[in-house]
């Protein structure tokens, strides 16, 4: 009989184990960044400075272990010669944002806060350009299914935004 309450007290602690045992799913917010899944052909043409030109590059994106986090992996080809860089975006539903990180091989980290309006995504970070503060913003227009065109600007020290990157992507698988 001393079985039956050990027995009792073992099963109410394991079963709102087992109750939590399912794990989470994604809301459709973390769904919205399935657009960007596939492999993405771009073409951009990077304005001003010693480097300016043309860039072409390759992007493949896929979900992460959980279907919460898209993991993309990018190869480009510019004025300074190869680049590679790999991010991660994903939705925060604590803060109802996304976010969007990047690290680049030329050193570059990059941690965004975003949002998307109807066909638009834009991401937003700060940081010092040319030893000053500034802001720079990522505007991604979903053109169609298969094509988006993008812009990358920055603001120096809350001033007007400069141009600093035009393109756009389709996608080719």
């Amino acid at each position: 009989m001393r079985r039956l309450p050990v027995v009792i007290v073992v099963l109410s602690l394991a079963l709102p184990c087992l109750a939590h045992a399912q794990p989470p799913t994604p809301g459709p917010e973390v769904q919205k960044l399935a657009y960007f899944l596939g492999t993405w052909q771009g073409e951009n043409e990077l304005k001003g400075g010693t480097l300016s030109g043309h860039i072409s590059g390759r992007n493949a994106c896929e979900w992460f272990a959980g279907g919460f986090h898209l993991l993309c992996r990018n190869e480009s080809t510019g004025p300074a010669g190869k680049h590679w860089e790999l991010s991660v975006r994903a939705y925060d539903e604590e803060t109802s944002t996304y976010s969007f990180y990047i690290i680049g091989s030329s050193g570059v980290t990059v941690f965004a806060k975003g949002s998307l309006a109807g066909t638009t995504w834009t991401w937003l970070w700060d940081e010092k350009g040319w030893g000053k503060p500034a802001t720079y913003r990522i505007t991604q227009v979903l053109v169609s299914p298969t094509s988006y065109t993008f812009t990358i600007e920055e603001s120096v020290t809350g001033g007007p935004w400069t141009v600093l990157e035009k393109g756009k992507a389709t996608k080719v698988k």
